[in-house]
């Protein structure tokens, strides 16, 4: 486990990298149903060339960073649906299989495109892509929307969360994922599990740990976010951490309060803005911004000291477009700054 993945990675990008965006919305869009328990996981059974063809189009709008489709994945879900243990591990495992195969069908389409981008303006420009396994809460298991207030009962112990994440966890990890992402995180018991795991189980790939926010304050359940971040500040698995799946007007002053705890790279992939309904299993119209709106905010994100950016529920493809593009100056600035320096530096060493 390289504890300096991220911060390597970080250094050929330019500082700054591109996470890819929300899954659900595309793959219905592909004409997938996920009107199920397992959400986008049921495409793990009944349509995996639909994921493959969204982690596409995110690499071919400038994601860095894929994620793969098992935020809903788990064996115990799957088991309700009748499938056996080995059933249940082995669809864990081809989550990221398909994600590391977008990957490659990426690369060979780079190697064929000289100009690095085509036409229609997508992107083939090879450059390092990470593959982060998903690793989705408690709550979304339930599928009654409680991954968005992290109220999981008192009968919910560190232990039984423990027990309900260790095997998918090992499976993610020993699948072929550059790392892991415990996303959606609602509250400070579930980051106490996830960071006793990666000890516990010696973890052999990176982490990183991102927790939702419903006030731009507390995570969902109302801990504190200082409290939760300095878990992950605390576990030297975890290579960097953040916010995901929360509006985009509260962004800016998280990133302030994350970035007074931790020293690690700050991961931010907000929602649409839009408001999910627990009980119909919906988002709300109407109540979220468009993608040139978000994208207004990265600078802003950027600079307040974020490393990582993308989008979460409700976000597409020409979301992650706008950011790869708003990013691509800085990120050119900063390479070039890097290749001076290291010039700079072999210059001296040969005058020496």
């Amino acid at each position: 486990m390289s504890s300096s993945l991220m911060k390597d990675f970080l250094r050929t990008t330019g500082g700054t990298a591109v996470i890819d965006g929300g899954l659900a919305t595309e793959l219905e869009r592909k004409g997938a149903d996920l009107n199920d328990p397992l959400w986008s996981a049921k495409c793990l059974l009944s349509s995996p060339h639909l994921i493959r063809e969204v982690h596409l189009d995110y690499l071919e709008n400038g994601a860095d960073i894929i994620i793969t489709a098992s935020y809903q994945a788990t064996i115990q879900g799957f088991k309700a649906k009748g499938l056996s243990d080995k059933e249940s591990e082995d669809l864990i495992r081809r989550s990221v299989e398909i994600a590391r195969e977008a990957r490659d069908v990426y690369y060979e389409r780079c190697a064929a495109c000289s100009s690095g981008i085509d036409a229609d303006g997508r992107i083939f420009k090879k450059r390092p892509i990470l593959i982060a396994g998903s690793v989705g809460s408690y709550g979304a298991y339930l599928a009654d929307g409680s991954e968005y207030s992290g109220d999981y009962g008192d009968a919910i112990t560190l232990k039984c969360l423990k027990d309900f994440h260790r095997r998918r966890v090992q499976i993610l990890a020993d699948s072929g994922a550059d790392l892991l992402a415990f996303e959606t995180v609602p509250n400070k018991l579930e980051a106490k599990a996830y960071s006793e795991l990666l000890k516990e189980e010696d973890i052999s790939i990176p982490a990183w740990f991102c927790f939702n926010s419903k006030d731009g304050i507390n995570v969902v359940s109302g801990d504190s976010l200082e409290e939760c971040i300095s878990i992950a500040e605390s576990c030297s698995k975890v290579v960097a951490v953040g916010i995901n799946c929360t509006p985009p007007r509260f962004i800016h002053d998280l990133i302030v309060y994350v970035k007074q705890v931790t020293t690690k790279p700050i991961v931010i992939y907000p929602n649409s803005g839009e408001t999910y309904d627990g009980i119909q299993k919906k988002w709300v119209k109407n109540t979220g911004v468009t993608d040139e709106d978000f994208v207004t905010y990265v600078n802003n994100w950027i600079e307040s000291g974020a490393s990582l950016v993308g989008g979460c529920c409700r976000t597409t493809p020409a979301t992650i477009k706008g950011i790869y593009t708003t990013l691509s100056v800085s990120r050119s600035v900063n390479l070039a700054e890097d290749s001076e320096a290291s010039d700079q530096k072999i210059l001296q060493e040969n005058v020496r």
